[in-house]
């Protein structure tokens, strides 16, 4: 979920779908953030005068030269932390080019998956980026579990398409191929993801009183880390990230993909329907970045080409 002209503080659901070249993704790891320089109104109103599409923003952004994001950085290489504790990753990389465009900062803030929209609502952040995949539910704020109107709902900017994956121990895939592969084993995922929600929803499906046991996460290093000891038989996340996993954990050695991706989805940039003007912005800013050719040269830089958008969607998912 993260570069170089972001201010982000240094604390590190989705459904996180991507479709990415596997070979090309663990190059990113190394990618940093330069740093953020001082973020007071002047400045703001100095890179506002000169952003092509600052009179898009609500004043009060304007004015402040900031977008707060909220963001899960535990999710490579959507958002992380490198080495140097940078924040790094796809994300953070396309907030910078949408900040030279609206003449703000997109300042990303950490927080657990789940809680993300909830900060939103209560006006913690501005945004939530963080490979966070468009659903009706999440546009209409409903329950995925209950069917129940929890909340007022959001609005995205769709920027990216993403899916599904498996993986497993290396030389352990135990015969899992497909989500019905496995009725009467363990999966470990991130809670509130799309990965969280498939593993839900196939276990009703699983007959002979062989379910799938679910254990949950606040991260999906986490999941990963109890994958590794041999804790479960297998875990899911978003493409691009399970592909990342596979490439650099263990220099390589400790994951395997299994299957093939599935619900391919779009990524969105969540927003408060209370806030159109600001939804309409980041709208103009991705079409923006898409046409001049910097969105293009990021994807490529992180090797998630396949999943590239042509133009920014608003509420594209189903």
């Amino acid at each position: 979920m993260t570069a170089s002209s972001l201010c982000r503080k240094t604390a590190a659901k989705s459904a996180k779908s991507r479709i990415a070249a596997v070979g090309a993704i663990a190059v990113a790891g190394t990618l940093l953030l330069s740093g953020c320089g001082d973020q007071t109104k002047d400045k703001g109103s100095d890179s506002v005068s000169n952003a092509p599409l600052a009179d898009k923003l609500p004043k009060d952004i304007r004015d402040k030269g900031v977008i707060k994001v909220g963001s899960d950085i535990a999710y490579p290489p959507v958002e992380f932390k490198d080495k140097s504790g940078n924040t790094v990753g796809i994300d953070p990389d396309l907030g910078e080019a949408l900040g030279k465009q609206l003449g703000v900062d997109f300042e990303f803030e950490n927080g657990t998956f789940d809680t993300l929209l909830g900060g939103l609502r209560s006006k913690r952040y501005q945004i939530a980026m963080s490979a966070m995949t468009d659903t009706k539910n999440r546009q209409e704020g409903v329950d995925e579990d209950t069917g129940k109107k929890v909340g007022t709902g959001v609005d995205f900017v769709d920027y990216f398409t993403a899916g599904v994956s498996i993986y497993t121990k290396k030389g352990d895939d135990q015969g899992i191929k497909t989500w019905s592969d496995l009725c009467g084993k363990k999966i470990v995922v991130q809670r509130g993801t799309v990965s969280h929600d498939l593993a839900k929803a196939e276990s009703k499906k699983c007959g002979g009183g062989k379910k799938i046991a679910i254990e949950q996460f606040d991260n999906d290093q986490q999941a990963q880390t109890r994958l590794r000891s041999g804790g479960a038989d297998a875990g899911s996340s978003d493409f691009p990230v399970a592909a990342y996993a596979v490439k650099t954990s263990g220099g390589g050695k400790d994951f395997q993909l299994v299957g093939e991706q599935v619900q391919a989805a779009p990524y969105g940039i969540a927003i408060s329907k209370k806030n159109p003007e600001l939804r309409d912005a980041i709208k103009a800013a991705l079409d923006a970045i898409i046409k001049n050719g910097e969105y293009e040269k990021i994807i490529k830089k992180w090797g998630v080409e396949a999943g590239a958008v042509k133009e920014a969607t608003v509420n594209g998912g189903k």
